[in-house]
């Protein structure tokens, strides 16, 4: 097989080795979750949370990042990630952190929505010749029956995948490198694809 003639990082992150959290690790995660939700400076009244939607989680880096998503009194969504460390497999998580924003743009108000993405910057990247990128965490919910597996795509690569799991995924992938900008497909058990959707939103002319 010939080299590659873009070497890029592509299936770096461990897959998901864990159920999603529920009980007594769900309310842990929780409470770092609410407590960055709490420190969101704005001037929006964004309201209390509602209970947390957890997604799939991957290590990258020897950090965990387990993305969630929680509604808001005020309609708002509540979108972010809590991380940490183990110092072995099967050790008690540590270095807790956690990176909480929000949106008002929500799959609710958007029917024609067919993924539901939200993202966050978790790492960088430098490739040949200086070239640079960052590593972005990306999770979602397909809107369409019957996806099995969502991939991250840059370019003409593909760069990571996920089995989705109640109809939820989480990809790391490089993203916004050499011009190109991560997209994400969902496809079918068989490989049709059912949707794609840019991180980016297109501008309108």
């Amino acid at each position: 097989m010939p080299p590659a003639e873009r070497a890029l990082p592509c299936y770096a992150a461990e897959p998901p080795q864990e159920p999603l959290p529920y009980g007594r690790w769900g309310e842990a995660l929780g409470e770092h979750f609410r407590a960055a939700a709490a420190g969101i400076q704005t001037d929006q009244q964004l309201g209390e949370p509602g209970e947390i939607t957890w997604f799939p989680e991957r290590t990258w880096g020897g950090r965990t990042y387990v993305p969630g998503t929680a509604p808001t009194s005020e309609g708002f969504e509540l979108f972010g990630f809590v991380s940490y460390t183990r110092d072995h497999e099967g050790a008690q998580a540590t270095d807790f952190s956690a990176v909480v924003d929000y949106t008002d743009e929500t799959a609710e108000a958007n029917p024609d929505w067919t993924l539901d993405l939200s993202d966050q910057e978790i790492d960088h990247w430098r490739g040949p010749e200086a070239r640079r990128g960052v590593i972005t965490l990306v999770w979602g919910v397909s809107l369409v029956a019957n996806g099995a597996v969502a991939t991250a795509e840059l370019g003409p690569t593909t760069t990571d995948q996920c089995v989705l799991v109640q109809d939820r995924f989480t990809l790391v992938s490089l993203d916004d490198y050499t011009g190109d900008y991560v997209e994400v497909r969902l496809f079918a058990q068989r490989g049709a694809e059912l949707a794609r959707e840019s991180l980016y939103e297109e501008e309108e002319d």
